[in-house]
């Protein structure tokens, strides 16, 4: 590709990154490489879409793995400093993949919450943005995606929520929601 243009799937509703990574699907169907970098998910190998990934060839790589939300036991302070480490390290990662030039589609899955939440710095996020290599094509997933970040999106669906099962008191299922 000459051209690579960063796409946002946001909003409350379901299939944000189930979007982003069926855009990674069909791009590796086309050859492509292509990266999932995921942000606040488990890291377990064989956890949801991650092992099919892999088996496609797709890159998976875990970062910043903790879940934004205090655990039950611990120290909240000491759990966001280490969730501010973890994402920083993320976007020095991703800036290193920039100098390698060894991906065509780089998908960073749930990056929008950490700037939502204040993990991340909205000014990292949109210098990353602003410094990715021309012809990569960028995918950001995660609820409440600031303004600034949609204004320097070339691409931007929101998810809306229209009717949910959890509405009905119905857990996420295995193999469904996660």
């Amino acid at each position: 590709m000459k051209q690579g243009y960063i796409h946002i799937y946001t909003g409350n509703g379901k299939g944000k990154t189930t979007a982003g990574i069926g855009l990674g699907v069909r791009a590796r169907g086309r050859g492509l490489r292509v990266m999932v970098i995921t942000f606040h998910k488990n890291r377990r190998p064989g956890a949801g879409e991650y092992r099919p990934l892999r088996q496609l060839g797709i890159d998976v790589k875990h970062l910043a793995c903790r879940h934004p939300a205090m655990p039950r036991a611990g120290n909240a302070r000491t759990h966001a400093q280490a969730l501010r480490r973890e994402c920083a390290a993320a976007v020095e990662f991703i800036r290193g993949l920039f100098t390698k030039n060894q991906y065509d589609v780089l998908i960073l899955d749930e990056i929008l919450v950490s700037v939502r939440d204040g993990f991340l710095a909205e000014e990292a996020l949109l210098s990353l943005l602003r410094d990715k290599p021309l012809a990569l094509e960028m995918v950001l997933t995660g609820r409440g995606a600031a303004r600034a970040v949609i204004k320097q999106a070339d691409v931007v669906t929101e998810m809306r929520e229209v009717k949910h099962t959890y509405q009905q008191g119905i857990t996420a299922r295995k193999g469904i929601e996660y």
